[in-house]
């Protein structure tokens, strides 16, 4: 079989929004599944949109998804001479024709059929003007388009697509459509074809709003006597009002980059973006990259819209809770060593990192992000929740405090002595922690758990988390004896 060649050619209009980086997705594990090559080509000729920024935006998406490419980028302006000769081919093979309709006319012709309403079609006016007429109307100057001519009579254009089968278009149904403006702009239809043809693709995977397009550009590799690639045409992602997700709809929250700035790591989203469309027979959701690569077919996108479940509100929940819970399985099982340098990153952005960690100190943070690790959601988490393990200005759950502390006017005095209790503990492990806490609870004849829960919330903030005595000791003994001594200045003067 011969080398299987994808490509994916965003339009650097904008950021990389996960539409385009689940087509991406999609392309990359389709080549990596069949050892094939994949191809970036950025579509750059809307010269008005396109912006460097958006192209450093979309590579630095892939990049920090992992999607690697084996060729380009290429640029499509750069070829626009070469789209510009293939309708000229077309042109003299007689598969197009000039078209010197003004865009005053086709204005006109389209407010009639809108009065009348009907839908517009190209009536295909200059279609079979006489060669005398068209040398005439050149040698005046006229500017023209050229129109791919359509071939007329009972027939259809038939193709196989991989997930949507046999789709047939009627001629009839195709109106002689441009390929060239009279400004010598060719059009995405005939630039995409030359494209694909000029790269040597294969399989041409993308959204199944372009499938509108397919039988055009079918039309197109026939024309050019060029074989046909595979298509394989995806369902839509929708929101949750069952709209097309875009970036003009719903702003950043569809950008990959948002994802990485609120704290997701790259294979989660990879993971998650991946099940927007495409299943396993056993509905499976959770896949290593090598094991997605192993798995990954065509065969598995589904026919039906997807619905990307966006939502808003506080960090934890910003998005589908599919993708929330998808992030938090990796937080939790991931080799550690991987999560470090995430944990590190988001530590320095949040200014609470300490060089200490990453040297003398590394067993300890490494230690604690593990502790905390398995009640976290995004890595936001670990400046924000686990902000107690990495600094003394900490938030306070107001109604966990009350609950825990406020309400026992005597703690004003034994989380203090608490504190002078563990303050002489030598050894500062769990198993010492939860031996000097029982005998002082017991001592001044109270439940232990008082103690444990009052202690909890005023050294991390927080009214749950880890094992306390595990916490304690992550904390550190001079941290832990500091908080609990300033329990009464946590306290109004009056108690209670």
């Amino acid at each position: 079989m011969a080398e299987v060649r994808v490509r994916f050619p965003p339009s650097p209009t904008g950021y990389l929004h996960i539409g385009g980086a689940r087509t991406a997705i999609y392309n990359w594990l389709f080549a990596k599944k069949t050892e094939g090559k994949f191809i970036l080509r950025i579509e750059d000729t809307d010269a008005e949109r396109s912006t460097e920024e958006s192209i450093r935006g979309i590579l630095d998406g892939l990049r920090w998804l992992g999607v690697t490419w084996e060729e380009g980028p290429y640029f499509q302006s750069a070829f626009a001479e070469e789209h510009r000769q293939a309708a000229r081919r077309l042109l003299a093979s007689g598969h197009a024709y000039r078209c010197f309709c003004t865009a005053e006319d086709l204005e006109r012709k389209r407010e009639l059929a809108r009065e009348q309403k009907l839908d517009f079609h190209y009536d295909e006016t200059c279609r079979n003007l006489p060669p005398a007429e068209v040398g005439r109307l050149e040698a005046e100057g006229r500017p023209y388009a050229i129109r791919f001519k359509v071939p007329r009579g009972p027939g259809a254009v038939v193709f196989e697509d991989a997930v949507y089968g046999v789709i047939e278009k009627r001629y009839r149904d195709i109106e002689d459509f441009v390929i060239l403006r009279s400004n010598g702009q060719p059009l995405y239809v005939l630039s995409n074809a030359v494209d694909d043809i000029r790269d040597r693709i294969t399989h041409v995977i993308r959204g199944q709003d372009h499938l509108a397009n397919t039988p055009k550009q079918v039309l197109l590799y026939e024309a050019l006597d060029q074989p046909l690639p595979h298509f394989a045409h995806m369902p839509l992602t929708l929101d949750p009002q069952r709209r097309k997700i875009s970036k003009r709809t719903h702003g950043e929250v569809v950008a990959v980059q948002f994802y990485r700035d609120h704290g997701f790591l790259p294979w989660a989203l990879v993971n998650f973006l991946v099940l927007l469309g495409w299943s396993t027979p056993d509905n499976r959701e959770i896949f290593s990259p090598d094991e997605l690569v192993e798995v990954f077919s065509l065969e598995g996108i589904n026919r039906a819209n997807s619905v990307f479940d966006l939502r808003k509100g506080d960090a934890k929940f910003f998005t589908d809770p599919k993708a929330i819970s998808i992030n938090a399985h990796y937080i939790r099982t991931m080799p550690l060593e991987e999560l470090l340098p995430y944990v590190e990153a988001e530590l320095k952005a949040a200014a609470l990192w300490s060089p200490a960690w990453g040297g003398e100190r590394r067993s300890w943070f490494a230690a604690t992000v593990d502790l905390i690790r398995s009640r976290y959601h995004t890595l936001k988490d670990f400046a924000t929740l686990g902000r107690c393990y990495f600094a003394d200005d900490y938030p306070m759950d107001e109604d966990a405090f009350h609950k825990n502390v406020a309400k026992h006017e005597r703690l004003r005095q034994w989380l203090p002595l608490l504190a002078e209790r563990l303050e002489k503990l030598d050894d500062f492990a769990p198993g010492p922690l939860e031996g000097i806490i029982r005998d002082l609870a017991a001592e001044i004849g109270i439940k232990a758990g008082i103690l444990i829960n009052a202690a909890r919330v005023v050294v991390t903030g927080q009214a749950a988390g880890p094992g306390l005595f595990d916490v304690l000791a992550a904390v550190d003994k001079d941290r832990v004896v500091r908080r609990l001594r300033n329990t009464g200045s946590l306290l109004p003067e009056q108690g209670g």
